[in-house]
């Protein structure tokens, strides 16, 4: 974390302040990924991270509070995902290379932040509109790489002209996002696990280029 860090009440947190609160969020992220985000209380936070309620609230306004800013510092690393799509070559063989590639870069990410995404998911679908914010952030970033691979192939007439790039864009990565969110529904389907990733980057492929992979 960079920059200035403030309390709830506007005073510039020292050294000693910067490491607790940094403690409280680390703590958080933690619990997240072993408890229902609606059991997580300030008082268990604060009890993990050695402290008291009154020093959370020093922080954050609410468990809600500082589950925001966790989601804004992994918004920072989503920019990855762009580099994924965009600037990559979507033509031959090397598609294929680079649809798997893209594929194994989200689903990867997802599994880091599987937790929180959850939380995100869940605050956005309720209609907090911070949460759908951050969400957008998100998956805005690859949306746009995979946007700018389809206009670039219209422009080599590669991809049909009629064909809009945004929609396609937004189409593959919810596709994406489905399926990084239910791992354990394509077990209940027979599907092994080895098997979803290339039959996922096979429609990312079919997607983009509108064309079966050369492999």
């Amino acid at each position: 974390m960079t920059g200035q860090v403030r309390t709830v009440d506007g005073r510039v947190a020292g050294r000693r302040g910067q490491a607790t609160r940094q403690k409280l969020l680390d703590c958080l992220s933690e619990m997240l990924g072993s408890s229902p985000y609606r059991d997580v209380k300030v008082i268990d936070v604060a009890r993990k991270a050695g402290t008291s309620p009154a020093t959370f609230y020093q922080y954050f306004p609410d468990v809600e509070g500082a589950v925001l800013e966790i989601a804004e510092e992994m918004t920072k690393e989503s920019g990855e995902l762009a580099a994924l799509a965009a600037g990559r070559s979507w033509v031959g063989k090397a598609a294929w290379q680079t649809s798997e590639e893209l594929v194994e870069g989200f689903l990867d990410f997802w599994r880091r932040n599987d937790a929180l995404l959850r939380v995100i998911d869940l605050g956005a679908a309720e209609g907090d509109k911070r949460f759908a914010k951050i969400r957008m952030k998100i998956l805005g970033s690859v949306t746009s790489g995979i946007s700018d691979a389809v206009k670039e192939l219209q422009a080599k007439n590669r991809v049909d002209k009629d064909v809009n790039p945004a929609a396609v864009a937004g189409a593959l990565v919810t596709m994406m996002a489905g399926v990084a969110s239910q791992p354990k529904a394509f077990q209940t389907w027979g599907v092994k696990a080895a098997e979803v990733k290339p039959n996922l980057a096979m429609l990312i492929h079919l997607g983009i280029t509108g064309k079966k992979p050369s492999r």
